[in-house]
C-alpha cells in the first residue's frame, strides 16, 4: 500500500453568443448541458474543424476514413462535452488563471511536485492534454534533449496543445487512447489530473495501461484529487462541485490509486498529500525484476 506523507497546511489562494452546428445543439439538448466555466483541468481547438460527434460519443468517420478510428468515449461526450469538446468553452477554459482558480491556488505547487519526480533529458509520456501552461512548462523543464509525448483522445485538445508547443521541438503530440497500452516504453509517465474525470472501469484500464508503459526502474506519477481532512473548510464546496460537475471524482475519495492497478505488486508505491489532503501525488516505480 502507498506510504502517506501528509502536508496539512491550509493556504487558500485564490458567452459571447456563438452559432453552433445542429449536432452540437442536439448534444446539448440531449444531455442538458450548460456552457460555462467549471472546476476542471485538462484540454482546445484546431484540427477538428470538420469532425462531428454523434450522440453515441464516437467520432464520425470522414470521407475516406476507416470506420475503426479512435472513438470519443461516451462518458466524455455525455459528461464533459461542455468542458473539453465545445470549441467556445475550450477557448475560454484553456488559460493558466482558470487552472490556478480551479486548484485553489495550488497548481504551481502541484505541478512542481510532479516535475520533481522527472529527470531532465528523459523520455516522458503525458496522457491527456492539460489546460494552461502545464505542457510547455513540462517540455521546458525536461529540456531540449528530452522526448515528451503528449496524447489525448479529443482532436480539439490536440490542436490546442500543438499550438502551445510549436516552439518546443522536444515535444510531440498525437492522438491515442490512454486506456490502451502499446509498445512505446518511457522512462516516466506524468498523469496530471486525469483520473478524477474517468469512470471506475476506465480508471482501472488507464492506470494499468500507464503502468505498462514504463521501463524497469521507471516511474508513473499521478497527481490528482484526494479525500480532504474532515475539517477542511473547502470540503463542502468541493463536494458540491463534484456532485454537479465531476461525477467520477469522489471515487478518489473512496479508493487509493493503487487499487486501480491490475498488478500493483510489480511496483513500489509512494503517496504524498497536499493542502489538507485535498490533493495527492502517487508515484509508482517499476521494480527492476518485474
Amino acid at each position: 500500500m502507498p506510504r502517506d506523507d501528509h502536508d496539512d497546511g491550509f493556504v487558500v489562494a485564490s458567452q459571447e453568443s456563438e452559432s453552433r452546428t445542429n449536432a452540437e445543439k442536439a448534444s446539448l439538448l440531449k444531455h442538458g448541458k450548460i456552457n460555462g466555466a467549471s472546476g476542471d483541468i485538462g484540454r482546445m481547438n484546431g484540427d477538428i474543424a470538420n469532425v462531428n460527434y454523434n450522440g453515441a460519443g464516437a467520432a464520425a468517420a470522414l470521407p475516406g476514413q476507416r470506420s475503426n478510428a479512435l472513438a470519443i468515449p461516451s462518458y466524455l461526450q455525455e459528461h464533459y462535452y461542455w468542458a473539453y469538446l465545445n470549441p467556445r468553452n475550450v477557448r475560454l477554459l484553456d488559460r493558466e488563471i482558470i487552472v490556478k482558480f480551479i486548484l485553489w491556488g495550488q497548481h504551481r505547487r502541484l505541478r512542481d511536485a510532479a516535475f520533481a519526480e522527472l529527470e531532465p533529458g528523459s523520455r516522458v509520456l503525458q496522457p491527456a492534454c492539460v489546460y494552461g501552461d502545464f505542457s510547455p512548462a513540462l517540455a521546458t523543464y525536461l529540456g531540449p534533449q528530452a522526448n515528451l509525448e503528449i496524447t489525448d483522445i479529443a482532436p480539439i485538445q490536440l490542436a490546442a496543445c500543438r499550438r502551445k508547443l510549436r516552439n518546443l521541438p522536444q515535444a510531440r503530440v498525437r492522438r491515442a487512447d490512454a486506456s490502451l497500452a502499446d509498445n512505446n516504453v518511457f522512462d516516466a509517465v506524468c498523469c496530471y489530473f486525469l483520473l478524477h474525470e474517468l469512470p471506475d472501469d476506465y480508471k482501472h484500464k488507464v492506470v494499468t495501461a500507464l503502468l505498462e508503459r514504463v521501463r524497469p526502474g521507471g516511474k508513473v506519477v499521478f497527481v490528482d484529487y484526494h479525500k480532504p481532512h474532515f475539517a477542511h473548510p473547502l470540503k463542502p464546496i468541493t463536494s458540491l462541485i463534484f456532485d454537479r460537475l465531476e461525477p467520477f471524482a469522489k471515487s478518489l475519495w473512496r479508493h487509493e490509486i493503487v487499487d486501480f492497478a491490475a498488478a500493483p505488486k510489480y511496483f513500489s508505491w509512494r503517496k504524498q498529500t497536499f493542502f489538507g489532503g485535498l490533493f495527492q501525488k502517487v508515484v509508482a516505480r517499476k521494480m527492476a525484476q518485474s
